[in-house]
């Protein structure tokens, strides 16, 4: 039976979500856009089968602690400035869960020289949600497809195909807005006639739009190894976490 993550979405806000306060389960930097420092938070509306954050993601109650907007960005600040980072990025599960809290950091980070990379499914990215990202300049979003088609889509994260449109929605919207976006995609289980769809769909957003897409492929964490196995699904394409070629980080 599928599920609607707008509905599970809003469960969850009740529980990461305090006032202005968010939870998060680790701060660290890491290896992807050249370097970044990286806060992961608590909870996503999406069960996506290739995750490698499972437990923050199935446990919100029990995973994390809550932190301020401004400990969220100190903390990345402090970690940034000891690596010699100028990115910055929120991750481990749905950034833009807590709305509120996000625009606080967001505000935050526009004050200072970092560039932040909001990565998202993009399903709770409507009109108002993209007009509010606006005017954040050094804010770009990468709105990562699960999977090539509403069936992939289904497949692969066990929610209603109908919410596949949601991820390309918010794809538009930020466009719309003015918001910098760009598309990536999980390709490990998609057909070349499925990624020709996706391909075409991405045109009909924005022409020139396909050239931007970002592929994306699993990494084979131990836990992701026993979730795929499980749910019978096998990549074509897959890498280990230590073999990951050097264009895809």
């Amino acid at each position: 039976m599928t599920y609607d993550p707008l509905k599970v979405a809003a469960q969850l806000e009740r529980i990461v979500t305090k006032e202005n306060t968010r939870k998060y389960y680790r701060f660290r930097a890491d290896r992807w856009y050249g370097g970044i420092a990286t806060a992961d938070c608590v909870g996503c509306p999406l069960r996506c089968v290739f995750c490698w954050s499972d437990f923050p993601r199935d446990h919100p109650r029990k995973a994390g602690k809550f932190y301020t907007p401004e400990d969220v960005f100190n903390r990345l600040d402090s970690i940034a400035r000891k690596r010699n980072l100028a990115q910055l990025r929120i991750s481990g599960n749905e950034p833009t869960l807590g709305k509120e809290h996000l625009l606080k950091v967001l505000t935050l980070v526009e004050q200072s020289n970092y560039s932040f990379m909001l990565e998202t499914s993009g399903v709770l990215i409507d009109e108002e949600y993209a007009r509010s990202l606006a005017p954040f300049k050094n804010v770009h979003v990468r709105v990562s497809l699960k999977g090539t088609t509403p069936e992939e889509f289904s497949k692969l994260t066990g929610a209603s195909p109908r919410t596949f449109k949601l991820q390309l929605d918010a794809i538009a919207h930020c466009l719309d807005a003015g918001v910098s976006a760009h598309p990536s995609a999980m390709l490990s289980f998609s057909s070349r006639e499925n990624i020709q769809k996706l391909l075409d769909q991405l045109e009909s957003v924005k022409p020139g739009l396909s050239r931007e897409l970002e592929k994306e492929y699993v990494i084979l964490y131990p836990n992701v190894i026993k979730r795929l196995k499980d749910a019978g699904i096998k990549p074509h394409t897959a890498y280990r976490p230590d073999g990951v070629p050097l264009e895809l980080i």
